[in-house]
């Protein structure tokens, strides 16, 4: 897949460089972002109509920390389903899990977590 990306004609890398702004979002568009080079602190103007960004490997759930049972690299360890060891805590998506990441387990994972969630509501109306 890399090399693919790599040789692909619409697809532009961009290396060492961080998004400094996303143009038209106040008009609920992307016309373009504002890149900045690491290195050189050179900005430039990169038109495009969308935008991903990745939030890298480390999971931000620091917050959580000494709380939700976590494994040696921050990621939420589930009990049971999407349970956490908080009773009416649950966990989905990037923070849960360290192999599959992304769009994929946020979905699906979401789709567990709201399962979970709306079981154990219901168990307070009955």
């Amino acid at each position: 897949m890399a090399a693919r990306t790599l040789t692909h004609p619409k697809i532009e890398m961009v290396w060492d460089t961080v998004v400094s702004e996303i143009y038209d979002v106040k008009h609920d568009q992307v016309t373009g972002v504002r890149l900045q080079a690491v290195k050189t602190g050179k900005e430039r103007m990169l038109d495009c109509g969308g935008v991903f960004i990745a939030i890298g490997h480390i999971p931000n759930t620091q917050l959580f920390k000494g709380v939700i049972n976590m494994d040696e690299h921050g990621y939420i360890k589930p009990v049971r389903g999407a349970q956490t060891n908080v009773p009416g805590v649950f966990v989905a998506g990037d923070c849960a899990d360290s192999v599959y990441r992304q769009a994929v387990t946020a979905a699906g994972m979401g789709c567990m977590a709201a399962i979970d969630a709306e079981r154990y509501l219901s168990a307070f109306n009955q």
